[in-house]
């Protein structure tokens, strides 16, 4: 610091100025050089491992004494985590036979594991992720066969004692066939993406419609003309053929339900 004399010698303080430090980043004086990129941050799992951590705390906890702090766990740690997993199986995998809407069925998946939720043993090595996804697929899996064999019975029941009317029939099953062929003109591409198997489709669906004309229904007989018409192996043609026979069960379930099929694919069970 320096001292100023004034005239009756008061020595004033007078404070020195710091210079700011002047830093010059390299990539401004030299624009070839890439900036350093900002790290970006991670996205968040949302069933990790601070979830399982939750669910073993929640299970530690006694059901009776501690009911309020496992409400809380549940609430604000797992609950997010269950049902986005219960979404995400229901959208990945095809339940074809649930009459509830979307809502209901993954309110009953997301019910069924927090009843099991008890049962998850982390001691055993595996992941709660992975336990609870096989849970909840296993749940749906078992409705659903359940459901079809309902829907399989009910309709044979109906079958044996509706009395035999057959212009009634005959109207049925043309106005069920013409259905099937628009279902399956407006959804071809989205069933097949080889171009292959996209020509056998369209020879198949030629066919349904000249269904009248065809005198010889026999299985091989169909082959051969679909041969003809697409100069395709048998081999590939039976493959397309599964893929169609498939979707027709699940068509014929919804054409029992509703007396029509939906243009479009169903968005959450197939």
């Amino acid at each position: 610091m320096e001292y100023l004399k004034t005239k009756k010698q008061r020595r004033i303080v007078v404070p020195k100025k710091k210079n700011k430090k002047f830093e010059v980043k390299a990539s401004d004086t030299h624009p070839s050089l890439p900036k350093v990129p900002k790290k970006k941050k991670g996205k968040k799992v949302y069933f990790g491992m601070d979830v399982q951590d939750a669910i073993v705390r929640y299970n530690d906890l006694d059901p009776e004494k501690d009911q309020a702090k496992r409400n809380k766990i549940y609430s604000e740690e797992i609950h997010y985590a269950f049902d986005k997993l219960c979404e995400n199986i229901i959208n990945t995998f095809k339940f074809e036979y649930f009459d509830d809407v979307y809502i209901d069925v993954k309110q009953e998946v997301l019910s069924f594991l927090v009843m099991n939720v008890h049962k998850y043993d982390h001691t055993k090595g595996s992941k709660a992720f992975s336990y609870f996804s096989v849970v909840a697929k296993n749940y749906l899996i078992l409705h659903n066969n359940a459901n079809y064999k309902r829907y399989k019975s009910h309709t044979s029941i109906d079958i044996l004692n509706s009395k035999p009317d057959n212009n009634g029939r005959e109207k049925y099953f043309s106005e069920f066939t013409d259905e099937i062929i628009k279902y399956f003109e407006n959804n071809i591409n989205d069933l097949f993406r080889n171009k292959r198997d996209i020509d056998v489709a369209y020879a198949i669906l030629e066919l349904m419609k000249r269904r009248h004309e065809i005198e010889n229904f026999n299985k091989k007989a169909l082959y051969v003309l679909i041969r003809e018409m697409t100069n395709i192996e048998t081999s590939y043609i039976t493959k397309v053929v599964n893929v169609l026979k498939k979707e027709y069960q699940y068509l014929v379930h919804q054409f029992e339900r509703k007396g029509i099929i939906d243009d479009k694919k169903n968005k959450f069970f197939h």
